[in-house]
């Protein structure tokens, strides 16, 4: 039996023409297309402006060295962020400072105010795991510490229609990767509304222009899915829901928010087992659905055995699964993928 594919990507065989235009042209490295890119991207999340480069890594770098982090500063982050980032702070002398989750899995706020205590920390990367977002950005920002908001995973989410994922950072962070909401094939975008900090993360990605620029092909992907967000975004969430509703008739936990003003991007759907975690992916492979541990790349991989440190983060880390959610999942395959998830314990 075949297995439903964990991911595609939401390109459609007329999407591909923005990117033969891009070769007729003869214009496939950094140019127009990566401009029109950042600036649609910066419009659509309410930010000024930024840098648009072909690695993640080399964002989350640029907007360490924008907001002037210093060797042996210290960063607050939770454990549920990607591993790329220990990457960043070894490549920078940050230091990170690793706090727990709250329940939704989004950074615990408790936990950063008596870390800010017992330390001098000058920093908040805000990272946004599977979909999630606060509901209240204000009490965020009532840390006083200048905030990096990683929405790789929660581009598009928003609470009572009001609050949307990009609101609350001085700096936004998203990468494009196969698997986003928003694929470029690759690439990642930081931005701002203030002009000082727009101007140090251009001059950061200046240092290793053009060979660090995202290349029009990948910026002409990226358009026209923005161009169709919306669309995107209502199937991903209409997908969302129907594996919650799902879930709720298993013994799993949804990973995150349940309320009815939450409305979720879609990115993709995790619960937390009560069984070993092997156990309930095996039993969806029997079923033909393709399902992976959630948070086996998160910086928490390394900590499974610190629950008094992470309480809260340790659950998901230890016993997240994840399903196939993307806009072209068939009829057949939603009801597989709904099936065992009913059935999980």
């Amino acid at each position: 039996m075949a297995l439903i594919r964990f991911y595609k990507p939401a390109l459609y065989r007329k999407d591909m023409d923005a990117v033969l235009q891009t070769m007729v042209d003869e214009k496939i490295g950094p140019g127009e297309r990566k401009k029109e890119f950042l600036k649609t991207f910066s419009a659509y999340i309410g930010k000024k402006d930024g840098i648009a480069l072909r690695s993640y890594l080399d964002v989350i770098v640029a907007s360490f060295n924008a907001l002037e982090l210093e060797k042996g500063d210290s960063v607050l982050i939770s454990v549920l962020s990607p591993k790329i980032y220990l990457e960043a702070f070894r490549r920078t002398g940050v230091k990170p400072i690793l706090i727990d989750t709250d329940e939704t899995g989004l950074p615990s706020l408790e936990d950063a105010a008596k870390k800010i205590q017992e330390e001098s920390v000058k920093a908040f990367v805000y990272y946004e795991p599977i979909c999630q977002i606060p509901e209240n950005f204000e009490s965020v920002k009532e840390l006083g510490l200048p905030i990096i908001e990683d929405i790789s995973q929660s581009l598009g989410s928003v609470w009572s229609d009001t609050i949307k994922a990009g609101m609350g950072g001085d700096i936004v962070i998203s990468e494009f990767e196969e698997n986003g909401v928003i694929s470029t094939g690759g690439g990642a975008c930081a931005v701002s509304s203030s002009d000082d900090k727009i101007e140090k993360l251009k001059k950061e990605a200046a240092i290793g222009s053009p060979y660090v620029d995202l290349p029009d092909m990948n910026a002409a992907l990226g358009i026209v899915q923005l161009g169709k967000i919306d669309t995107l975004l209502a199937r991903r969430n209409e997908l969302y829901r129907l594996f919650t509703q799902s879930q709720m008739k298993s013994g799993a936990k949804l990973f995150g928010a349940s309320s009815p003003s939450f409305y979720a991007n879609g990115y993709g759907f995790s619960v937390v087992v009560n069984t070993r975690p092997d156990e309930a992916i095996e039993f969806a492979q029997k079923h033909g659905v393709s399902s992976r541990r959630t948070f086996t790349s998160s910086i928490g991989s390394k900590y499974q055995d610190k629950y008094d440190r992470f309480p809260n983060a340790i659950a998901p880390v230890t016993r997240a699964i994840s399903f196939p959610l993307y806009p072209f999942l068939a009829k057949s395959e939603i009801e597989s993928i709904q099936r065992v998830i009913s059935h999980l314990g």
